[in-house]
């Protein structure tokens, strides 16, 4: 009878704690409501209608973000892929290419995700503007490689850019430069969200405006908002209304994300007579990608597991490169009746991620964002395919732009494709430290890109800058201690050496 009593009272407790916690959420969505009214009341008559519908698609995540608890994947249910789940890319090239490979290009379509700034390597605007390659931009590169499929094939493959709050004018003056090139450009805007205090879980935006002391208060809300945005931008349906078919996403700063013909035909002609509705790129994981969103089986379908899912005690698990042994690239091909499919019914299903994040001011927000990739499990017939390391070259410090604008690569109608006379397919560890974060510093330091043919490892840190023509070979560190300053001088040969102290072209 004790025991009843106790289990009783314990059961009370939890239905009375429970039911405090769903009082207390409607009492967060309501204050919530409130003071997006407010913001929404502050709206021109010009801006009205996109503010309302995404402060609409905020108002969901938001809901959404209440009800959930704790990391969203039960980790026992996590299985491995089955066998013919993730194909490998050889498999698909040995199909070959129909004779019509011009009819299939034609039903493409390539969207960049374009809503990054180039903050984190110093540079103010938009990163797609950042010169990567003789002078050339990671948007020139894209425009090149596109304007080059449609000449080579006779064909018309737009260029669709989602752009953000933070990207959108800028971009859009850049794009009078392609006005005479042979691909046709379409932007569309991802939405704007308010950012949420921590404490509150109140916006801290007062007003619709974004500029000035505002910028601060709104942030875009991760590339998973591509469903909704291209949808309510109204060129989902035009696309589809030319007979377009498939889309193929990719992060405007990967540049191994060009269009693969073989992946694409796979697509439109498929071996079983069964379209996969998405397809996302993985490929094998090393030692710097412990990090990635990896492709499981779950709940009997695929499905992106990110580290933020994960519960902390599998954590190192989740990193093993042994038992997941690969992860997502972010170049997805997805069928646009499917997108329009499923965002009509409201069926798109993506984990929030919750990033906190500390403004200049010190204080402490969050930001509720998406992930593209997440979306998966919503698509019919999902498949991946494990593709060559080559088509994940992302740039996203000043170490990889050492290694895209080395001599490891050559430049090809916008393609990067690895020299042949590096002897092995693997890229160089590149570690420049923090006197090489912002790309201004960074172009300062080197006279001239060093020969890096023949590289394993190279690490530099502290005041450290580079004279013209400097080979390096095997494994390379170059330490300036505090207040010191190393010149690598011209013409020099740097093989499996350590430089340290001071060393000054005067030296010598």
């Amino acid at each position: 009878f004790f025991l009843f009593i106790q289990d009783f009272s314990k059961a009370m407790s939890q239905a009375g704690s429970s039911q405090f916690q769903e009082v207390i959420r409607q009492e967060l969505e309501y204050s919530m409501k409130v003071e997006l009214d407010k913001i929404l009341a502050t709206a021109h008559s010009n801006e009205l209608e996109h503010t309302k519908k995404d402060l609409e698609g905020f108002k969901k995540l938001f809901h959404r973000f209440l009800q959930e608890k704790g990391p969203s994947v039960d980790w026992g249910k996590i299985q491995r892929p089955p066998e013919d789940s993730i194909q490998p890319y050889e498999k698909i090239k040995a199909r070959g290419l129909p004779d019509n490979i011009a009819s299939v290009l034609n039903k493409l379509v390539v969207v960049k995700l374009n809503g990054g700034l180039g903050t984190s390597m110093g540079c103010k605007g938009p990163k797609s503007l950042i010169g990567v390659r003789n002078e050339n931009t990671f948007l020139d590169l894209t425009v090149q490689q596109i304007e080059h499929l449609n000449k080579s094939y006779n064909t018309d493959v737009p260029l669709v850019l989602m752009n953000s709050f933070n990207t959108d004018d800028d971009t859009k003056k850049i794009l009078q430069k392609y006005s005479h090139s042979r691909v046709k450009i379409y932007t569309f805007n991802q939405s704007r969200y308010p950012r949420i205090n921590k404490e509150t879980l109140l916006p801290i935006a007062k007003d619709v405006s974004y500029s000035g002391e505002n910028t601060e208060c709104w942030y875009p809300p991760g590339h998973g908002d591509i469903y909704a945005s291209f949808y309510n931008s109204g060129l989902l349906d035009n696309l589809i209304a030319e007979g377009k078919e498939y889309i193929f996403v990719s992060n405007i700063d990967n540049l191994g994300a060009t269009v693969d013909l073989y992946i694409l035909n796979h697509l439109m002609n498929p071996p079983n007579g069964k379209r996969c509705e998405f397809v996302m790129e993985v490929t094998n994981k090393t030692r710097a990608d412990v990090k990635g969103g990896t492709l499981t089986q779950y709940e009997n379908k695929l499905r992106l597991v990110e580290i933020a899912q994960v519960p902390k005690a599998h954590v190192d698990e989740f990193k093993s490169v042994s038992k997941f042994k690969i992860f997502n690239t972010n170049n997805l091909w997805i069928a646009l009746s499917a997108i329009k499919r499923l965002q009509e019914k409201n069926a798109i299903d993506m984990e929030i991620i919750v990033n906190p994040k500390t403004l200049d001011g010190g204080l402490n927000v969050i930001q509720l964002e998406t992930a593209v990739g997440a979306a998966i499990k919503s698509f019919e017939n999902s498949l991946g395919i494990n593709v060559p390391r080559s088509r994940f070259l992302p740039v996203k410090t000043t170490s990889d732009l050492l290694l895209v604008m080395s001599n490891l690569y050559s430049l090809n109608a916008g393609s990067l494709t690895m020299s042949e006379k590096r002897e092995f397919p693997t890229v160089p560890l590149v570690k420049l430290g923090s006197s090489f974060t912002k790309v201004q510093d960074y172009l300062r330091r080197f006279e001239s890109i060093p020969d890096m043919l023949e590289l394993d490892h190279l690490t530099v840190s502290g005041d450290v800058t580079f004279g013209k023509n400097v080979s390096l070979k095997g494994t390379v560190i170059i330490i300036a201690n505090h207040g010191d300053r190393i010149d690598i001088p011209a013409g020099a040969l740097l093989e499996n050496k350590i430089v340290s102290g001071n060393l000054r072209i005067l030296d010598h």
